[in-house]
């Protein structure tokens, strides 16, 4: 049940039409998920009390873990109507099995489809997806179907070869690519060693996935700099989810990522599980709307981030979902000073000598945190001593910093078969469980 345009009705409409759809949906998987049913009796849970979103404090959460463990539990509906297996990319752990009936995935389509025409992608443009569609790539049948479903021209170049990607660009003339922000970086390093004149191409957007390009108070972060700094284009940020099929993508003013209240509820966690105000910096927490074969009640997406709340200068009355900080369980303490990895990776993506990079997180021999950094550099000369004061000015401490090739690197951990190239490699025995504290020493991008 979707209202046209629900995004511009005031925040109260917004809200009442939440509730009824929270309702339909606990109704759903008390029915549906032996998983769910479970856990709603071992708690105690009346759902007819659950009234609305703000009753949300009610319920258990779930983890990443209940997935892994109860994964069977939680699908509601037969083997036989499901029709397709996404995976997520396993950055952080084994990769979760999302499974979609047919109505997930038309629910999928029109997910991109909002999402894509908040960065204002209309049937005028023609869209080149510079992503995979393969292995199990949620994301790559998402940006497909919401290119189709607004009628845009599409060419779906992949990940292929960088002089392939030029000679696409010219040929179909897009207006609008959708890629990682590094391989932007790299594409452009490519076109200015073989005198490829850029600048004469027809795009004029960025759809960035898979990478921040924001600050925490929105301003461009390093590798948004970089690119900018070299082309005339337009960069939009966006945040997605395997888990919860959906996105939140910038509209034109760039504030943040729009939600869409008929897809997903979001709150924005403290460690007790508590929602937090507006502004203040806490776990993404969502609870699926409209799905089929795998609802989630309070899932916990591990995303430290913020929500605000304020009507939005397009007209959106939506909450918008912040930057990531950093992820949950990838807090580290570091010589007495929290930090997370996407600060570390804001100075380097900062660093035009930077080619690739890899953050290493282990413990040492006393179980405290250790962190190496291995950076591959166009030139090597002065770069490790450079980088080594860069990242001491900008987080106050100094980690390991090491000259290396990342592409052995990532075979040596067994790393480089991913989805999504890793640039960030937690090999702590005992992830830690800390969570995001407002302390003077805090360093994010």
């Amino acid at each position: 049940m979707f209202i046209p345009d629900i995004e511009r009705q005031t925040a109260a409409a917004i809200e009442v039409y939440q509730d009824i759809r929270l309702q339909d949906t606990l109704a759903y998987v008390s029915q549906y998920s032996s998983y769910y049913q479970r856990i709603f009796k071992d708690h105690a849970i009346d759902i007819s009390q659950i009234k609305g979103t703000r009753d949300l404090f009610r319920l258990p959460t779930t983890s990443k873990e209940d997935i892994q463990r109860f994964h069977q539990e939680l699908i509601c509906v037969p083997e036989h109507q499901i029709i397709d297996y996404s995976t997520t990319s396993g950055t952080t752990g084994s990769p979760l099995v999302i499974p979609m009936t047919d109505r997930d995935i038309d629910r999928l389509a029109y997910n991109e489809y909002i999402s894509l025409s908040c960065a204002g992608v209309t049937s005028a443009d023609k869209v080149m997806l510079c992503t995979t569609m393969d292995k199990q790539f949620m994301a790559g049948i998402a940006y497909f179907l919401g290119i189709r479903k607004i009628g845009a021209g599409l060419i779906r170049a992949g990940v292929d070869a960088l002089s392939t990607q030029w000679e696409n660009i010219f040929r179909y003339q897009p207006t609008v690519l959708i890629a990682v922000p590094s391989f932007i970086i790299r594409l452009l390093e490519y076109a200015k060693a073989n005198q490829i004149d850029f600048q004469r191409s027809s795009v004029q957007k960025i759809i960035c996935i898979g990478e921040g390009i924001r600050r925490l108070d929105f301003s461009d972060n390093n590798i948004s700099r970089r690119i900018k700094s070299q082309w005339s284009v337009e960069l939009f940020s966006t945040y997605a989810a395997t888990e919860m099929a959906a996105a939140f993508t910038e509209c034109s003013c760039q504030r943040g990522g729009h939600h869409h209240p008929e897809l997903v509820i979001v709150e924005c966690l403290d460690a007790d599980n508590r929602p937090l105000p507006p502004g203040q910096v806490g776990e993404l927490t969502i609870t699926t709307l409209g799905v089929e074969a795998f609802p989630l009640i309070r899932y916990k997406t591990g995303d430290l981030v913020s929500l605000s709340s304020p009507t939005c200068a397009c007209g959106r009355n939506t909450v918008r979902v912040s930057p990531v900080i950093g992820r949950k369980q990838q807090r580290i303490k570091l010589k007495g000073t929290t930090i997370y990895p996407p600060a570390i990776a804001n100075v380097l993506n900062a660093n035009v000598n930077v080619k690739d990079y890899l953050i290493l997180i282990e413990n040492d021999e006393l179980g405290s945190d250790a962190v190496s950094v291995f950076v591959e550099a166009v030139n090597e000369s002065n770069t490790q001593h450079e980088l080594q004061r860069a990242i001491k000015g900008h987080l106050r401490v100094s980690p390991k910093l090491e000259l290396a090739n990342i592409a052995q690197l990532r075979k040596r951990y067994q790393v480089h078969k991913k989805r999504k190239p890793v640039k960030i490699l937690d090999r702590r025995s005992a992830l830690q469980q800390g969570f995001f504290q407002q302390e003077s020493q805090l360093a994010v991008v």
